[in-house]
């Protein structure tokens, strides 16, 4: 009996880019929605996780460059930042060239959260790419770095 709790892929393939990018987009869409569920730490919401996961790859990093790397408006990261800075999660400290501004760095319980965060999303991911034939895998394996292009263009 099938998982109906899993929508189930079309066992029809794309025929054209449109019917690709339609396809694409819809799976991205499902899978990224099913990874947001997969956190740590329930009172962070996504725009809170997400400037985290910023500062984390990119370094520390004025509210502004922040607003313009999470396409979000200056005031809206100057609440953002607040926030997590209330809890603990980012410092503010004066910036070398221009005292005015801020530089926002994570701390290094945001470093631990955010790497059980990863702990716990890549073991659920693995769980299901655990379901997928070899065939499946290996299509996945060719696949993980055109995705992560697109990710980057």
């Amino acid at each position: 009996m099938p998982d109906l709790s899993r929508p189930q892929p079309s066992a029809e393939a794309p025929r054209n880019d449109a019917d690709v990018v339609n396809a694409l987009r819809g799976a991205v869409m499902r899978l990224s929605r099913r990874l947001k569920h997969q956190r740590v730490d329930e009172s962070l919401s996504p725009t809170e996780m997400s400037v985290l996961g910023t500062l984390a790859q990119c370094g520390s990093a004025t509210p502004g460059e922040l607003a313009r790397k999470e396409h979000v408006q200056p005031p809206s990261m100057t609440r953002i930042v607040a926030l997590l800075e209330a809890k603990g999660l980012v410092k503010l400290e004066p910036h070398q060239e221009d005292r005015r501004q801020k530089v926002v760095s994570q701390t290094e319980r945001a470093e631990a959260m955010l790497e059980e965060s990863r702990r716990k999303r890549n073991a659920w991911l693995a769980e299901l790419v655990g379901e997928l034939t070899e065939d499946e895998r290996d299509a996945l394996r060719a696949a993980a770095p055109v995705l992560e292009k697109l990710a980057h263009l």
